[in-house]
């Protein structure tokens, strides 16, 4: 009957090793998924800015052909 006890006792302290050493993994992989989620959204800002940058230019470069079209006459053609 001892042994019993003492085996049930053995695999009671074998599964709380086990159960902690997932835990510890469990947590280092969360907070790698955190570092790896902040990292994807800075470089989903990063990205947001230079398409805005890049809209704004072409934008202006719109802008500044319409205004040189406008300057310029047309040609006509000759009769």
């Amino acid at each position: 009957m001892r042994i019993a006890i003492l085996a049930v006792a053995a695999t009671a302290l074998a599964l709380a090793a086990c159960s902690q050493q997932t835990e510890d993994k469990a947590a280092t992989t969360a907070d790698a998924a955190g570092e790896t989620v902040a990292s994807a959204a800075d470089d989903t800002a990063a990205n947001a800015d230079a398409a805005a940058d890049n809209t704004a230019a072409a934008t202006n470069q719109a802008a500044e052909n319409v205004d040189a079209a406008v300057q310029t006459p047309a040609e006509t053609p000759a009769h």
